[in-house]
Order: structure tokens, then C-alpha cells, then sequence
């Protein structure tokens, strides 16, 4: 695992040891940061379920202003900030140990972010918890974007039994909402596309549309 390019080009980052953490692939986090090239210059940056702080550390290295990593795990935030140290951009970093929920609710009328990045365990309502809070707690900054990482273990399944392939709304109602249309209905699907089994997902909350 490795900043793909900027300023810490080329680095190899430390990931956390087990498998609680996830990450990104090399290829999908250059489709991602290709998706995101034009808007992260002087950006402010969240990297909720940060795990080792590749993406956040991705996007410093572009040119972001700030990244805020936060993840419940003791050990992952070491490994963010010995990374941090490595890419010398740990004076654009800040990190702390937090459950989610947590800290959003603290960041509340104190913070703002450009960019939200949101790769939670799979298999859990985290994504979809994290989405409602988003929105409850105004943490999006107006046409700021929030970024998706998910599993297409479902049109993987469908596909080797022979049955259609889910389109996409479906896709991501159930892998990023939990089926959770309402919740879907307040969001703009910007861009979404499946890497392996990987699907990246670019929202926008529709309030914020010019």
C-alpha cells in the first residue's frame, strides 16, 4: 500500500495488523482520487473509519488543506500518525481515537468538511448511520462531496447462480443505504462504479445542489 501521487509519491504506508481493517487497493484508490482530482485542492478532508489513513494521506499528498482522521482503535491511530510522520504531512493531520457517532455529534456547528470519506467494516449499518448523521449534524461543507468505498458481494452471488445482475440505484440502495430509500432520497448519486467487488460511490446531499 502506497501514496500514488503529490508530494509523498511513491511512499509505502504501515497497515494495522489483523483483519479488522481494510485496504483500499492500489487500483481502486487511483479510480477514486481520479474521480476526486478536481476537487481536492485546499480542501478540508474527513477520514471517518480511517484504518491505516491511506485516503486522508492521499489527499494531503494532492494538495488538501487538512485531514481529520478519527477511528475507535487504539492501534490504528498509532499506525495514522507513524504514517503521517513518514509522509512528513503530519502538520496538515489531526487524529483521534473516536467511535463515529461520537464524533460527529461533537463536530456539530464546529466543523465543516469538503470531502467525507467512508470505508466502515462491511456488513454492518455503519455506512448508513454514518449517512444520517451526516446529514443531521450539517458536517458537509455546501457541494462538498462524500466518497463510498462498499462490497458487490450481492451482484457477485446473483451473477454465479445466473440470475441478472442488480442495476446500480440497487445496488447502492442496499449495499451504502441498507435499503433505506428515504434516506437514499436525500442524496444525489454523483458517480458510482464497481472495481472488482469493490463499488465506489460519490454522493452529495440534494439540500446543497446549486
Amino acid at each position: 500500500m502506497r501514496i500514488i501521487t503529490g508530494t509523498a509519491r511513491g511512499l509505502r504506508l504501515e497497515t494495522p495488523e489483523g483483519s479488522d481493517t481494510r485496504p483500499t487497493a492500489d487500483r481502486v484508490k487511483e479510480a477514486l482520487f481520479s474521480m476526486l482530482h478536481f476537487d481536492i485542492e485546499s480542501r478540508r478532508v474527513l477520514d471517518l473509519f480511517a484504518g491505516s489513513g491511506q485516503l486522508g494521506l492521499e489527499a494531503l499528498s494532492q494538495g488538501a488543506a487538512l485531514a481529520v482522521f478519527t477511528d475507535v482503535s487504539r492501534e490504528c491511530v498509532d499506525v495514522i500518525l507513524r504514517n503521517a510522520a513518514k509522509t512528513k504531512l503530519k502538520d496538515r493531520c489531526r487524529v483521534s481515537v473516536h467511535d463515529y457517532k461520537n464524533y460527529l455529534k461533537g463536530a456539530a456547528g464546529r466543523e465543516k468538511f469538503h470531502i467525507i470519506f467512508l470505508d466502515p467494516p462491511y456488513n454492518t449499518s455503519c455506512m448508513k448511520d454514518a449517512l444520517e448523521l451526516i446529514v443531521k449534524y450539517g458536517v458537509l461543507e455546501d457541494g462538498g462531496v462524500i466518497v463510498c468505498e462498499t462490497d458487490t458481494e450481492l451482484a457477485e452471488r446473483k451473477r454465479r447462480k445466473g440470475e441478472s445482475e442488480p442495476d446500480d440505484g440497487e445496488l447502492v440502495l442496499k449495499d451504502v443505504f441498507c435499503g433505506d430509500a428515504e434516506l437514499m432520497s436525500l442524496f444525489e448519486i454523483k458517480r458510482t462504479q464497481r472495481y472488482g467487488r469493490t463499488r465506489l460511490t460519490l454522493l452529495r446531499i440534494k439540500d446543497f445542489q446549486n
